[in-house]
């Protein structure tokens, strides 16, 4: 005789609290800061919707559910990371097919931009070395800067988001605030 689902056995513990997690309340309270993770990987805002969606419908149909709720944070940004990834390696055999095609089937053409004001050229100028700079430097010192000053997080809220202690963000945020230093020298946005 068949079992219908109320009848069914009941689920281990580990899955039971699981199965309470409200997971659009909690992709809700953590989006802000999955985002910056996600832009810092993928680099354009377009790709961070798409990374996000991808998150979102690999935490509601996680495979090994989550036994502790205290840990979703830490599995969020290990999942953001991850999907982050996958992105790059699509976008990346998208654009090698859109430039073959390109390259076989279209005459390039100029661009004939008009010029703007000369302080707004400066100020781009200026943002697109920041850019620069901040993709010089390895992706996870990337994300933790941009999560540190545009999320205004401590270390405390760095260290439980990502899974690490407190002092280990203390000295990565050292290491990573030197490496963007020493690359905006390099790129002659600051002097030394």
């Amino acid at each position: 005789m068949a079992m219908n689902r109320s009848q069914s056995a009941p689920h281990p513990p580990e899955v039971a609290q699981s199965l309470q997690i409200d997971w659009p309340a909690v992709l809700a309270e953590h989006d802000r800061w999955l985002r910056t993770i996600v832009f810092a990987r993928v680099g354009d805002y377009e790709g961070v919707d798409e990374v996000m969606q991808e998150v979102s419908m690999a935490a509601v149909r996680q495979q090994a559910p989550i036994a502790d709720a205290a840990k979703v944070a830490p599995w969020l940004y290990r999942l953001a990371v991850t999907q982050s990834l996958l992105y790059r390696r699509k976008q990346g055999r998208r654009r090698k097919l859109t430039d073959r095609y390109a390259e076989r089937n279209q005459p390039r053409e100029q661009d004939h931009r008009e010029e703007d004001p000369l302080g707004w050229l400066l100020a781009d100028e200026r943002r697109q070395l920041i850019r620069k700079a901040i993709e010089r430097i390895p992706r996870r010192d990337a994300e933790l800067l941009l999560l540190k000053y545009t999320e205004d997080w401590s270390y405390r809220e760095l260290a439980e988001k990502m899974g690490i202690s407190e002092s280990a963000v203390e000295a990565r945020l050292h290491r990573a605030r030197q490496k963007l230093r020493n690359e905006l020298t390099t790129l002659e946005v600051i002097e030394k």
